[in-house]
């Protein structure tokens, strides 16, 4: 086979090119910092990428929906912190008043102080998160209590409890039911219910103590003061029950940041050893096919005439 001056240029050029496109591949490795810049590089490579970006967006959703239900907990275990002071202090002035020795001045002044602290009640039991009535279950555009201290929903079932996704086949519930802290108003007081379904016919058993307290400080009726102590009582006792469920859930809550964070370390450790390029091989690669490019030239040089390969230069 006769081997004529343009196959040898053809040749020249073809190997010409293929040098080009590698330094071309290389340089956009040194630009971006990644090892693979189309799929076709690294199909593999690319789609562990995928996986590992999906499950890094997951976790960050994870920790997004995490300190969203945080926030709830705090704002709940504030609230209902609150509403045992506002016992403490009605059981203060219960006993003060059942001491029998005030006056009908100071009696009245008690009992203004009662009408204060269930007015503040009802303001507690509507406290809001991002908009959201905390204690009304699922329907968190409406109000629990009404300035009556009946409830508001037309049914609000007990088992009304929001949860939240923080981690693969991972929930936990965020809401406490207002039932549980505020009651329902059954046959009598002595009996408080905490744990039941109530409709808009319902009446908040704390905000029906503290009016019946108020009633017996302006009428003088001992008895019923101080049954109101054991009521009281009662109620705090309950409070303490919520308090632990909520410090339950935050410790849980806490773990499971940590361990979602630890996650994202690991799953952007593997994202960063699986598609980022070790510039310095990369520069010592680009070198080499720099120099590989250069003798391919002299090569030609030698071989083609001058003209042609001083213009490729």
């Amino acid at each position: 086979m006769r081997i004529t001056n343009n196959m040898l240029i053809n040749n020249m050029m073809r190997n010409l090119n293929n040098n080009l496109k590698k330094m071309n591949k290389i340089q956009q490795k040194l630009s971006s910092g990644k090892k693979f810049q189309l799929p076709s590089d690294d199909p593999i490579g690319v789609s562990r990428s995928l996986k590992l970006n999906t499950d890094i967006a997951k976790i960050e959703q994870y920790k997004r929906n995490l300190d969203d239900a945080v926030s709830w907990l705090e704002i709940t275990e504030s609230a209902v912190a609150e509403v045992e002071d506002v016992l403490q202090r009605a059981r203060e002035l219960t006993v003060q008043a059942a001491n029998g020795t005030n006056s009908d001045d100071d009696l009245k002044m008690i009992s203004s102080e009662i009408e204060q602290l269930k007015d503040h009640l009802i303001k507690i039991s509507n406290t809001t998160y991002a908009g959201r009535y905390i204690f009304s279950g699922y329907k968190t555009d409406v109000r629990l209590l009404n300035e009556n201290g009946f409830y508001k929903p037309n049914t609000l079932h007990k088992d009304e409890i929001s949860r939240y996704n923080v981690g693969v086949s991972d929930s936990i519930e965020v809401n406490v039911v207002g039932v549980r802290v505020f009651g329902k108003l059954g046959a009598d007081l002595d009996n408080p219910d905490f744990d039941a379904d109530v409709t808009s016919s319902d009446r908040s058993y704390l905000i029906a103590m503290f009016d019946s307290l108020k009633t017996a400080l302006d009428s003088g009726d001992e008895d019923t003061v101080q049954k109101t102590l054991g009521r009281i009582d009662k109620v705090m006792e309950n409070l303490l029950s919520v308090r632990a469920d909520i410090g339950a859930k935050t410790n849980r809550l806490e773990l499971t940041k940590k361990g979602l964070e630890s996650q994202s370390i690991n799953f952007t450790k593997l994202l960063a050893e699986n598609e980022d390029a070790d510039i310095a091989e990369v520069i010592m690669n680009l070198k080499v096919n720099e120099n590989i490019y250069r003798a391919s030239l002299s090569a030609g040089a030698r071989i083609i005439q001058p003209t042609l390969v001083d213009f490729l230069r």
